[in-house]
């Protein structure tokens, strides 16, 4: 019996990141485009970081902590891929991570943890490499993304074979992301939303997009025959238009948390409240 809780194909995920290699850059500026996003929020905290870990940057995310003045280790599944850090690099698991507790005081996740069947195990692993105070900042893929391609495959696949098989990866909600930092142990967990809208003139270009950058399907039920000659090109003829331009939505939840540390704002006690409800409530006019 298969395993519920194995939704990926993790070799299917390494090979597709190691063909990957040799294409990523036709979608570097999608990449620097969250990854920029992303690390915006640094820009908020006082906090000043010396070592960071970056999980499956791509080779986009390290240079860009390096800029910041940053030491950063990366790590990726694939090791042609790690290596594109040109930096120091480990060949590993994201669903077990080879670093020593309170290794970092910064995990940098960029569109890399959407292929983890046991997400909440890693973000635990990343909570206990953080030292105490330290960051995690993450991007994931939540509902709503590749949404017009998703429905448009169902449906002609539907019309074609009369049935579909799953082409594109599920996504989490956006309501549960921090409640799964929370799970993990962060301290101040929060969870919000951007959207990166894409335009294709040809709608191919979405469908090479996607292989180039190692995002083709890994879902371990999906159907792994050739699929009909005629569907993509009657999937893409159902895609919406913007303009004569084939729209694409990423939606990402941006997760921020922190390592729990001593010196962190604590909510205060049950009971310890100096003034009631009621007294408080009394002079209110309406």
């Amino acid at each position: 019996m298969s395993d519920p809780m194995q939704i990926f194909d993790r070799e299917a995920v390494r090979r597709h990141r190691d063909r990957a290699v040799g294409s990523v850059q036709q979608v570097t500026d999608i990449l620097q485009d969250a990854a920029d996003r992303l690390l915006d929020r640094l820009d908020d905290t006082t906090h000043r970081f010396g070592q960071a870990l970056e999980i499956g940057g791509r080779g986009v995310v390290a240079p860009m902590l390096r800029a910041r003045g940053i030491e950063v280790v990366s790590c990726d599944l694939s090791a042609p891929m790690a290596a594109s850090n040109q930096g120091t690099c480990v060949v590993a698991d994201e669903e077990c991570l080879p670093f020593a507790p309170a290794s970092f005081d910064l995990v940098i996740a960029s569109l890399s943890l959407h292929w983890i069947n046991d997400l909440p195990g890693t973000l635990l692993q990343i909570r206990q490499v953080l030292r105490p105070d330290g960051l995690f900042l993450a991007s994931i893929p939540v509902l709503g993304t590749l949404a017009e391609l998703r429905q448009a495959l169902t449906e002609a696949e539907a019309e074609v074979s009369g049935g579909a098989a799953p082409r594109v990866s599920p996504f989490p909600d956006l309501r549960d992301c921090a409640a799964l930092l929370q799970r993990a142990g962060f301290a101040l967990p929060v969870a919000d939303a951007e959207e990166i809208k894409l335009l294709y003139a040809d709608p191919f270009a979405l469908l090479r997009d996607l292989r180039a950058g190692g995002e083709t399907n890994a879902v371990r039920e999906r159907d792994r025959r050739t699929p009909p000659r005629a569907l993509f090109p009657a999937a893409l003829s159902l895609l919406p238009t913007d303009g004569g331009r084939v729209p694409a939505t990423l939606r990402l939840a941006m997760l921020t948390g922190w390592a729990p540390a001593p010196s962190q704002p604590k909510p205060a006690s049950r009971g310890s409240a100096s003034v009631s409800l009621a007294e408080a409530l009394k002079d209110d006019p309406a």
